[in-house]
């Protein structure tokens, strides 16, 4: 059996790049500090936390566990696994759906009242859906 010496730095190189290329910048991690830092005792304790993944020129990404391909009833289900989100006239479920709202809205305005930033982009956070066995379309 011939043994594969290369494979060992070849994976080391792969998981530094991925890393690289997925890590936020020092903007990302002051923005995403500043929602935590700044937040309202709602948006502090609430499960899913929002961070800024990346700044492109005066617009910041930041992440969300809800969009068109991922409604919010399958994000609420894992933050809140005591509700009936298969009943959208469940008071409960649009209670949690109101709140869910008003976080993200609070997240965004954080962010968008710094310097710089004009604009907010949503985008799927996609390694968050994954780890809670929500499936997530491809990109």
């Amino acid at each position: 059996m011939k043994k594969r010496y290369w494979a060992i730095p070849l994976l080391i190189f792969l998981v530094a790049l991925d890393w690289y290329i997925r890590a936020p910048d020092s903007r990302s991690r002051e923005l995403t500090k500043l929602i935590a830092t700044r937040a309202s005792s709602e948006l502090k304790d609430y499960p899913y936390q929002f961070k800024v993944l990346k700044v492109s020129g005066s617009t910041a990404y930041i992440s969300t566990p809800r969009n068109f391909d991922v409604p919010a009833f399958k994000a609420l289900a894992v933050l809140y696994p005591e509700i009936n989100t298969k009943n959208a006239n469940d008071p409960a479920f649009i209670a949690a759906e109101q709140k869910l709202g008003r976080v993200q809205s609070e997240a965004q305005a954080i962010v968008l009242a710094q310097p710089g930033i004009k604009g907010v982009e949503w985008q799927l956070d996609r390694d968050w859906l994954t780890a809670h066995y929500i499936d997530v379309p491809p990109k």
